[in-house]
């Protein structure tokens, strides 16, 4: 019932707002779109725990969407990473509802998700900091040809 409830919440934060009021900013790509990756720079970090939120999430987020990906889907698999010199988190939600977390899977301490058969719609990313009140600048990256 707590993950239920929890996962309401954040759905309520992330709907809550028009997207400009919410996101530190946000992108239209189609598939093929070039370049690959797309990059842009988000801070990460925030107030709220993401194992508070999701049994599977670390590090610490932002109570608003850090940045939305508008997708229209093809045939690739879509892959969204963060680098940075500290050690970051990834949660996605995408149009389909369903939740990715990601903590080291990219390179070193950086995370990254691959989604397989993405549908298209807005993807809702937040970039977390592993440590509580640590916030550094982190270069989001999304791609469809894979590790970047």
């Amino acid at each position: 019932m707590k993950r239920l409830a929890t996962f309401a919440m954040i759905a309520a934060i992330g709907l809550a707002a028009p997207a400009s009021a919410q996101t530190f900013g946000s992108v239209n790509l189609r598939a093929g779109f070039t370049p690959d990756p797309y990059r842009t720079t988000v801070t990460s970090g925030g107030s709220i725990a993401a194992s508070n939120l999701f049994n599977n999430c670390t590090g610490w987020v932002a109570d608003n969407v850090d940045f939305a990906v508008y997708y229209t889907a093809g045939s690739f698999n879509l892959t969204f990473s963060a680098s940075s010199n500290a050690d970051t988190t990834l949660i996605i939600q995408a149009p389909n509802g369903n939740w990715y977390c990601d903590d080291d899977s990219g390179n070193g301490l950086n995370p990254m998700v691959t989604i397989g058969n993405p549908t298209s719609g807005r993807y809702s990313v937040w970039i977390g900091s592993y440590r509580q009140g640590e916030y550094a600048q982190s270069t989001l990256s999304v791609s469809e040809i894979g590790r970047q």
